[in-house]
Formats: C-alpha cells, sequence, structure tokens
C-alpha cells in the first residue's frame, strides 16, 4: 500500500518537504520506530478518542502511553476509546494501526503531546505498515494547524 490518498493530498496542499522512509512489515508504530531505526520520541502516533462532541485525535510519542485521567482532566471531557469498526469508517484509506498523526487532514480535532515539541524532527505513519512519513519539527505543527491544542497527556 501506498501513501493514504488523504495524507497525499494534504501534503501537496501544504506544499510541504517531507520524505518517505521505507521499512518491514510491523504491527505497532513502537515495532515501526524500531524496524525503521527511529527514536520513538520522533515517532508520532495518534490515538482516537471519543464522546458525545464528536472524535478527538491525540498524537503523542510512540514510545509513551496516553494517560487518558490527564486528557480528561485538561479538556474537561469524557473520553473513550474509538473502536476499530470506527476507525476503519474515519480512516477508510488507512490500515487499522497505521494511522497518520494528521487529524486536520481527515477534519478531526487534535491534541498534541507536548513532549513532542521537544523533537527536531517528527516520524508519522503514513497509512499502512511498512511506511513512514519525515518532516521538520515546524512543518509538523503546521500539518497540525494552530488549532492544536498541546498539553501533556502521555506518560
Amino acid at each position: 500500500m501506498a501513501i493514504a490518498s488523504t495524507v497525499s493530498n494534504y501534503l501537496a496542499e501544504h506544499d510541504v518537504a517531507y520524505d518517505v522512509l521505507t521499512h518491514p512489515h510491523t504491527a505497532s508504530s513502537g515495532e515501526s520506530a524500531q524496524a525503521a531505526h527511529v527514536p520513538g520520541m520522533r515517532l508520532a502516533k495518534s490515538v482516537i478518542l471519543e464522546d458525545d462532541q464528536g472524535y478527538l485525535m491525540v498524537v503523542l510519542p510512540s514510545n509513551r502511553q496516553i494517560n487518558l485521567g490527564e486528557v480528561h482532566r485538561q479538556l474537561n471531557r469524557n473520553l473513550g476509546l474509538a473502536t476499530e469498526g470506527e476507525l476503519a469508517g474515519l480512516f477508510n484509506d488507512c490500515e487499522i494501526g497505521a494511522l497518520p498523526a494528521v487529524g486536520p487532514a481527515y477534519g478531526m480535532e487534535t491534541v498534541v503531546d507536548e513532549t513532542l515539541a521537544e523533537q527536531s524532527d517528527i516520524y508519522f505513519e503514513a497509512g499502512d505498515h511498512e511506511q513512514l512519513i519525515h518532516v521538520s519539527a515546524e512543518t509538523f505543527q503546521a500539518l497540525l494547524g494552530d488549532n492544536a491544542r498541546h498539553g501533556y497527556f502521555s506518560h
């Protein structure tokens, strides 16, 4: 599979420079980081949450875990994990488990773990289990847009 068409179009619309890093097939973002020889702190993964207000993408480093309590506290929302069925509908051009960490490309509200801001460059899933997209940290922030909230949502 190639880069998800939604992501490819979003990158083209924003006229950003990026590299594609191919790696052996993996089952998780942590495995992708290891297979691609990328530090886990630089590989942004996405966790999709939902509540009665809709879906929310939380973007955090692949070597960290989401702290739902912090998400609830900081956003004052009672969010739960989206189901695989919901993810398949929301990201119909992606393989489950390889969701690109660019919520705005999919029209999704996005919050970003502040630990990613400490990195000089960022990698994220391209929509399959064999490719990562590599951009500068500044480009990644621009792709997330001005509406993306930042906070410490992981441990």
